[in-house]
């Protein structure tokens, strides 16, 4: 849903500038063209324009709006209403944090907590978000691009140290991909370490946050599909847009749980077992 040194640059090449300044405009045609390393069928590429509606992103990104203000009028547009619940759980005191939610959508969970969190810390916050979201630039400025697969992953753990060694609040997803659905409960996947592992390292005390939400029965057999065939691609991610383009006119509600002091997470578990305690208090904010 997570800019320093790397800011709007792994998306700049896969997007065009348009005549009013600021504004921007998706080019799916470039950014398959870098991702696949390959030339990819014209008439795959135009079902892949409509699948994604890069004419409703493009008509909102030439729009030109920037960082926080990206991510707060992006739900206007989309006509999202949403109720949080635990604002006075948000720490005002200057201490940094490392906020953790569950993924249940894959865009508007991200770009909710990115307005709400924003306009509460005046913008001192960013996302580590896979690096295909560096491809909007209004959203780049938020964004700690992660890309775990090829040359970049060596650069990984140095990425995530900077992010946490900033003068600005974290936001993750510490699952990594959006929740899927098992035995009919659709929960995220198990935690990674890091948000219990980096925040202890940089005295972050963590924000527990729960968004309630869940994607088309479709998005869950898609993935299920994928687990089932072992995959690598992740399929199941090109129909998040999809899911969002559904989300018009929907209602969702945040919790924000009360902050957990980073000396919680002391020796008596190990990072991955925390993380899975971290998961859970989580859920029990729904």
């Amino acid at each position: 849903m997570t800019d320093n040194s790397q800011q709007g640059v792994a998306g700049s090449s896969a997007v065009s500038q348009t005549a009013e300044q600021g504004a921007f405009e998706l080019d799916l045609d470039k950014v398959v063209r870098e991702r696949a390393g390959k030339k990819v069928p014209k008439f795959v590429v135009n079902w892949l324009k409509r699948f994604i509606h890069q004419d409703f992103i493009n008509e909102y990104l030439r729009q030109g709006y920037m960082g926080v203000d990206f991510c707060t009028h992006a739900l206007d547009y989309l006509g999202v209403d949403v109720e949080v619940k635990g604002l006075e759980n948000l720490p005002r005191d200057g201490r940094l944090c490392t906020f953790v939610s569950n993924h249940p959508l894959g865009a508007i969970d991200g770009v909710t907590l990115g307005s709400v969190l924003g306009q509460a810390y005046d913008g001192r916050i960013k996302y580590l978000v896979n690096d295909l979201l560096m491809n909007l630039p209004g959203l780049a400025p938020l964004c700690v691009p992660i890309n775990k697969m090829g040359k970049q992953a060596r650069n990984f753990p140095a990425i995530v140290e900077a992010a946490f060694g900033s003068d600005d609040h974290v936001i993750m997803f510490p699952a990594g991909l959006c929740s899927r659905k098992q035995n009919g409960v659709i929960r995220d996947l198990p935690w990674g370490k890091a948000c219990v592992a980096k925040s202890v390292q940089h005295h972050r005390d963590i924000v527990p946050i729960h968004f309630e939400g869940e994607n088309s029965k479709r998005f869950y057999r898609v993935a299920n599909f994928c687990k089932a065939l072992h995959l690598k691609f992740n399929l199941a991610m090109l129909y998040l847009p999809d899911e969002m383009y559904k989300s018009r006119g929907r209602h969702y509600t945040v919790h924000i749980g009360k902050p957990i002091p980073c000396a919680t997470f002391d020796r008596s578990k190990t990072a991955v077992e925390w993380a899975a305690w971290l998961r859970e208090r989580v859920y029990e904010l729904g």
